[in-house]
Parts: C-alpha cells; sequence; structure tokens
C-alpha cells in the first residue's frame, strides 16, 4: 500500500492502527477509571479521597496498555518480566525511599486517622489541614495559605495531633482574669451569656456542643477563669476568640465587673 508516495506493508498498517486504537483507548480507560475512582471514594467513604489512588489505578492501567503495545510488536514480555524479577532487588535499592513513602501513603489511608480536611499539628511544629495524600508526599495548608509538603514515611512515624478526631467541633479556650471581690456566680452567668451569643453569631453547626465556663486557679491580684467555645473547623477559633474578647469586654464594663491591673501589697517593717 502506498501512502504518501511510501510504501507501506499491511501488516505494518494493521500494527500501526492497532497500536493507535489501544494508545487511545489506554489513556480514555485511564481518565475515565480515575473519575469514577474519586467518585467512589466520595460517595462511599470507604476510604479518603486522595490522589494516591486515582494514580496508582490511572499506573496500572497506562502498564497494560504498554504491555498490549508490545504484545501488537510482537515483542515477548515474558522476558522482560524476568528481567525485572531478576533485577528487582537493585531497582528497589535503589527506589527505597519512594517505596517508603508509597507504602507509608497507603498506610495513612487505609487507616483513615488522616483525612483530606483535617488539621494536624506535627511533633515537628509544623501546622495545617490536609489538601491531599499523593504517592510521594502529603500536603498540608496553613493559615498564612501556604503549602507544607511532608513525605508519607515521616508522617506516618511523626507524632500528629488531628484537631478534628474524634469529633468534628474543636474546643477553642479563652482566659480572662477578675477581681477577687466580684460575684462569681454572676462572672460565670455573663461569660456564658456572652460565650453563647457569639458562637450563634457565627451560625456554625457545633451539633450538640455548649460553650462551658470554668475558674481555674488564684492568681497575684485575679481569680483565673477560661471560657471554652466550640467552632466545627480548627481555622475559625481565631475570628471566634477576637469575638469573644471584644463582646467580653464591653459586656463586663455594663455589668460592672473589673479587670484588675496587677497590684502586689508591700510590708514595711521599721526597726
Amino acid at each position: 500500500m502506498n501512502v504518501l508516495g511510501v510504501e507501506i506493508s499491511q501488516l505494518v498498517l494493521n500494527r500501526g492502527l492497532a497500536i493507535a486504537a489501544i494508545v487511545i483507548a489506554t489513556f480514555v480507560a485511564a481518565r475515565l477509571t480515575s473519575t469514577l475512582v474519586r467518585r467512589w471514594m466520595n460517595a462511599t467513604g470507604a476510604v479518603p479521597t486522595t490522589s494516591i489512588l486515582v494514580n496508582i489505578t490511572r499506573g496500572a492501567i497506562l502498564i497494560i496498555g504498554g504491555a498490549l503495545v508490545l504484545s501488537v510488536l510482537g515483542i515477548s514480555i515474558t522476558p522482560v518480566l524476568t528481567a525485572l524479577g531478576v533485577g528487582g532487588l537493585a531497582v528497589a535499592l535503589a527506589l527505597q525511599d519512594t517505596l517508603s513513602n508509597l507504602f507509608a501513603g497507603l498506610q495513612i489511608v487505609a487507616s483513615k486517622q488522616i483525612r483530606p480536611g483535617d488539621y494536624l499539628l506535627l511533633d515537628s511544629g509544623q501546622e495545617g489541614t490536609v489538601t491531599d495524600t499523593a504517592w510521594r508526599t502529603t500536603t498540608l495548608r496553613t493559615q498564612t495559605d501556604n503549602l507544607v509538603i511532608v513525605p508519607n514515611s515521616v508522617l506516618a512515624q511523626a507524632i500528629v495531633t488531628n484537631y478534628r478526631l474524634p469529633a468534628e467541633a474543636v474546643a477553642a479556650t479563652v482566659e480572662f482574669g477578675v477581681a477577687y471581690d466580684a460575684d462569681l456566680e454572676h462572672v460565670e452567668r455573663v461569660v456564658a451569656e456572652v460565650a453563647a451569643e457569639v458562637m450563634a453569631e457565627t451560625g456554625a453547626d457545633t451539633g450538640t456542643h455548649t460553650p462551658v465556663v470554668r475558674f481555674r486557679s488564684f492568681g497575684d491580684s485575679h481569680i483565673v477563669g477560661a471560657a471554652i467555645l466550640y467552632v466545627p473547623v480548627y481555622g475559625d477559633q481565631f475570628p471566634l476568640k477576637s469575638a469573644f474578647i471584644k463582646r467580653l469586654h464591653s459586656r463586663f464594663a455594663e455589668e460592672g465587673i473589673h479587670f484588675p491591673f496587677p497590684t502586689r501589697t508591700v510590708h514595711v517593717v521599721q526597726e
């Protein structure tokens, strides 16, 4: 057969068409399967919705497509598999860090203890909201909208505080001080009212959690109290604390409750 002035045999043409069809079908199948896997994760919640499983599925389909292309070309994949088996140890040693991160990522996803949307604090000091777990790294988004890239093997071995587990709501504590001559029952009622108002105004769903007011200790010049408020997401606590402090300051002024200044009594002994 003559194509553009070049003589091409029927066998070569058939193989070329077959390879083109396999390549197109492979990429379409990889894209479609990735979408279906992601939808399955979103719908069932069997595993967290992360890109690591999507990438593994896509890679497996591409490998199958490559094997089919070799088969069309008449190249046996058995020697290739044998060579990979013989050189598997060398490949494993060369890709030790990569494989460690891959299996650590699978362990993280399977455990369901770290999921996209969780706010984490690592023992090394890094913190942020999980955006994704890929085949090599887990990405955290900080409060300042920066990304922290953590290798999966490091995350799997770290001591992690997950502020979203076991409950969705996060407790935010605000300390305050009142004078020793203050009516503590009255102070407790006022602080609880202000906390409830601020939580209600945010419109956030914190389930059955209600604000709690407790007195903690006797300070040098005041009694130390604390208000515990709840927010659905860790990052929401900062604007909530600010609103609560402003509202409490104004309400204490209305109620005649004073924030005492530091005082010290000095006894002078005269000879």
